[in-house]
C-alpha cells in the first residue's frame, strides 16, 4: 500500500440516525464511535479491512456499545482504544488530554485532541490537518457539533459549549465536519426559527432535503458552512441575539454564551 493513499471516510449507519466513521486507506480503517459492532463488522468484511484502532469521543451507550465486541472480533490482535481520558470507557487503552496527539501508522494518520465539554463533561474531538494522504481538515466531533445544530447540554454548561464550539470555530474554514447523528433536517428547521432571514440557511434546507430524499448523508459538513447556517456558531449575529432577546423577554445578552443559553433551552422544546 502506497503510504501516501489518500484515505476515505465512510459513514457507516447505525440505529436510528448514528454515523460511525470508517476512515482507512483500502486496507487499514480506523473507526469512531461504534456504538454497534454489527455494522462495522459487515462494512469490515465487504470492504476487506483490517480493523487497526478505535477513536472514542464522548461514554455515551450509542457511541461506545460495539467496542469491547470489537475488540474480541480482532483477536488475537490488540486493537488500541482512544478516548477521554477523565472517565472509564470499557475497552478504552489510551486516555487522551487537550493538546495530545495521536499518530496511527496503518491508516497513516496524525490527529490533535480537544478537550470540548459541553453535551458530557468528558467530551473530545480529533482534528487531522492537511496531510500527505488528507487533502482537506477532518474533525470528528462526536455530540459536540451537528450540521446546523450542536449536542444537548447533558453534564456542561452553556458556557462550556460556547468555549468548545469557539475552539472549531477557529478552524480552517474547509476542515470537514464528521459528526454523529442524522439530525440535519430537524436542526434547519429550528434554525430557521432563530434566523428566518438568513439565505445560506435558506438555500442549505433544500439542499438538505433533497439529499436526505434521495437517502443520501447530508454530512460532511464543513466548518465555513457552519458559520455561515449554524445558529449555534452565530451568537455574535444580530439576527441570533435579537430571536435569542425575544424568546427569553432579556433585554440584554452581554456574550455568545448567554445568547446560547437561551436558544439552547429554546431548541430543547422546539
Amino acid at each position: 500500500m502506497d503510504k501516501n493513499t489518500l484515505l476515505q471516510v465512510w459513514p457507516i449507519p447505525a440505529f436510528e440516525d448514528n454515523y460511525i466513521w470508517c476512515i482507512h486507506d483500502g486496507h487499514s480503517a480506523l473507526v469512531v464511535d461504534p456504538g454497534d459492532a454489527a455494522p462495522v463488522l459487515d462494512y469490515l468484511t465487504e470492504k476487506q479491512l483490517h480493523l487497526t484502532g478505535i477513536l472514542i469521543t464522548h461514554h455515551h451507550a450509542d457511541h461506545t456499545g460495539g467496542v469491547l465486541q470489537l475488540i474480541d472480533a480482532m483477536k488475537p490482535h490488540p486493537i488500541p482504544v482512544y478516548g477521554p481520558a477523565s472517565i472509564d470507557i470499557s475497552g478504552r487503552t489510551e486516555g487522551l488530554l487537550e493538546g495530545d496527539k495521536v499518530e496511527i501508522a496503518h491508516p497513516r494518520l496524525s490527529l490533535k485532541v480537544f478537550e470540548v465539554p459541553g453535551h458530557t463533561l468528558s467530551h473530545i474531538a480529533y482534528f487531522a490537518n492537511m496531510q500527505a494522504n488528507v487533502l482537506e481538515p477532518m474533525l470528528f466531533c462526536g455530540d459536540t457539533l451537528f450540521a446546523s445544530g450542536c449536542g444537548r447540554l447533558f453534564e456542561g454548561t452553556p458556557t462550556q459549549m460556547s468555549e468548545s464550539l469557539a475552539k472549531f470555530a477557529a478552524l480552517p474554514k474547509n476542515t470537514l465536519v464528521f459528526c454523529t447523528h442524522e439530525y440535519t433536517l430537524s436542526n434547519i428547521r429550528f434554525a430557521l426559527a432563530v434566523e428566518p432571514n438568513n439565505t445560506n440557511l435558506i438555500d442549505w434546507a433544500e439542499r438538505a432535503k433533497a439529499l436526505r430524499a434521495k437517502g443520501l448523508p447530508t454530512l460532511p459538513t464543513t466548518i465555513g458552512h457552519e458559520l455561515q447556517v449554524n445558529p449555534f456558531m452565530r451568537c455574535n449575529q444580530a439576527e441570533v441575539v435579537a430571536s435569542a432577546m425575544a424568546i427569553s423577554g432579556e433585554t440584554n445578552l452581554p456574550s455568545p454564551a448567554h445568547v446560547l443559553a437561551v436558544i439552547r433551552a429554546w431548541k430543547d422544546r422546539f
